[in-house]
């Protein structure tokens, strides 16, 4: 709410006016009611009736402009948390997605941030609506008569009461609501993403019954939170009831016997029912109040974690990478695990060489390419680019100058050509096609009826696995890095699109640091150097012909692949 004191300020101004306005509309009647006893003239009739119409005009014009105030106030607060929510998902580490669900993630970011909003808008609006509005319908009554006054605030300790259990459990209640919602979210979310999978294991009927076991509970906890809101608008309606008779009750003998005049009941009736909407509001806010204290909490939990990663040296000295990499006796194991992915890395990269990387499923591959970006913390050892420790280099300035082509091509909802050029934002004319001509795309891109402009559906459902990646080489390409990393890149294509691939971009990767994954032999022969990954240990290393000259692993895989391809 800082930034938008002023807003509020002005808005709770309005809120003085609108009250100052409606307080006077009872002082009128009674007036009114006492000059007509000494007389009732059509004149009288018209004067009290304008006057009375011109202060509600008034109110009402300063009612509008307090919701429009403060509901604007809350609406841009509302897009502030949802700015700062998103900025904050974006700098958490990877580890902190294989925990958590994207369909939780996404409820937090909209149901949850609007049950904030709600609390700094129309809770907040009429909390203090209600709080004038009571503070100056009792000053009045107490002028009016101190006996009646002291009467109706009798019911004061009841109502505390029941405020005080019913926002203990509304609270309680609106954060089951919460969670369940998320764990439906999340449900949906997955099931719609993994869909092909549910139909071509005629899993639907489980499915659905996973999902009705999750709706139930969903409904069963909103229910229990029905059953308290239910009581809020009937127990302040009958105390508010209640009081209305004892003043009625009071009120009648107090004419009767002359302390009071009619005008002065008839205004102090006014002044009861004017506090019949803060008792009712009461009730509103507080639910609105809790709901939001619930939600708040669940956002707090997500802004409250601290990144895994993040700038250790403020303003590093590197701001430009060249392009060597070296790794001293780099172990690192995944959190929460105690077995070590790879151990005792060294390695030695200089800038514009190519290193290959094969070995079997499990060997590390994929995750020593990780710990370049710092997507990962090395458990110990150091990882040094241009003699630098990566620690110190800002994240910035690492991830700008490097690219990952995964071997699960991930690809926006967008066009293609968006998805081609997601790195280079303020694109030339003619980089498109040197990029997708390049990674082979290009020709595939000639049958579409829409070119570069065909919609490429969630994850890039339109197009075939290989399609896929040599999009993503593409897009890799136009962020033109002084480091690219290739994790199995090609294996979705045949060897003869590979080899053209590799062909075609030779030219683009000149004066590069390339990392290159991969299973085939044929993708990672024309590397400066090869290592063979084992059980996380580097078993051999050289170049093609230096490491079948040794005859160990790797000679080993190239003989079996050459045999596969004779056979095929």
């Amino acid at each position: 709410m800082k930034p938008y004191r002023k807003g509020y300020s002005v808005g709770f101004l309005c809120i003085v006016f609108t009250n100052l306005f409606a307080v006077i509309t009872p002082l009128v009647l009674k007036f009114g009611i006492e000059d007509l006893q000494q007389g009732v003239t059509a004149s009288k009739i018209a004067y009290y009736s304008g006057i009375i119409v011109i202060i509600a005009l008034f109110a009402g014009i300063f009612r509008y402009f307090m919701r429009r105030v403060i509901v604007s106030v809350s609406r841009r607060i509302e897009f502030d948390m949802r700015i700062r929510y998103f900025a904050h998902l974006q700098v958490l580490s990877p580890s902190f997605y294989n925990r958590q669900q994207t369909g939780d993630l996404m409820t937090r970011a909209t149901s949850d941030i609007e049950a904030v909003r709600m609390v700094f808008g129309p809770a907040v609006m009429y909390s203090v609506d209600t709080l004038l509005t009571a503070a100056f319908a009792l000053s009045v009554m107490f002028a009016l008569s101190v006996p009646l006054t002291l009467t109706v605030l009798t019911l004061a300790p009841i109502l505390s009461t029941l405020i005080y259990f019913l926002a203990k459990n509304i609270l309680r209640f609106s954060l089951q609501v919460q969670e369940r919602y998320s764990d439906l979210n999340a449900m949906i979310q997955e099931h719609l993403s993994g869909v092909r999978v549910v139909r071509s294991y005629c899993q639907e009927d489980p499915e659905k019954e996973l999902f009705h076991s999750l709706n139930n509970k969903y409904f069963k906890a909103n229910m229990k939170l029905v059953k308290i809101q239910a009581m809020l608008f009937p127990l302040f309606y009958s105390i508010f009831g209640v009081g209305m008779a004892l003043i009625l009750y009071m009120g009648g003998r107090a004419i009767i016997s002359g302390t009071i005049s009619l005008g002065d009941f008839v205004a102090y009736s006014a002044y009861v029912s004017m506090l019949a909407w803060p008792v009712m509001a009461i009730g509103w806010i507080l639910n609105m109040i809790q709901r939001g204290s619930a939600s708040m909490r669940r956002i707090v939990r997500i802004m409250d974690i601290k990144p895994e990663i993040s700038d250790q040296v403020a303003g590093g000295q590197l701001r430009d990478i060249i392009g060597n990499i070296r790794f001293e006796n780099v172990t690192f194991s995944y959190p929460d695990t105690d077995t070590d992915v790879l151990e005792k890395i060294d390695l030695d990269i200089p800038a514009g060489s190519s290193l290959g990387i094969v070995g079997y499923v499990g060997s590390g591959k994929t995750t020593l390419l990780s710990l370049i970006p710092r997507l990962y913390e090395v458990s110990s050892g150091k990882i040094l680019i241009d003699d630098v420790p990566v620690e110190e280099i800002p994240l910035d300035v690492l991830r700008k100058e490097l690219a990952i082509v995964p071997q699960d091509s991930f690809l926006f909802s967008d066009k293609l050509e968006r998805n081609v050029l997601f790195a280079d934002r303020e694109y030339e004319e003619g980089d498109l096609l040197k990029y997708a001509s390049a990674s082979g795309i290009d020709e595939d891109v000639k049958e579409f009826p829409d070119g570069y402009d065909v919609w490429v559906g969630e994850r890039g459902i339109t197009l075939s696995g290989g399609q896929k990646q040599r999009t993503s080489l593409a897009r890799a390409l136009s962020a033109e890095p002084k480091i690219l990393l290739l994790d199995d890149c090609f294996s979705a294509v045949d060897t003869s699109t590979e080899a053209d691939v590799i062909n075609n971009i030779s030219s683009l990767l000149k004066g590069k640091t390339i990392l290159i994954v991969a299973h085939r032999i044929s993708t990672l022969q024309w590397a400066d150097q090869i290592i063979v990954l084992h059980e996380g240990k580097i078993t051999e290393r050289g170049n093609h012909d230096k490491l079948l000259k040794i005859k160990g692993k790797y000679a080993e895989l190239y003989h079996k692949q050459l045999l596969e391809a004779e056979l095929r």
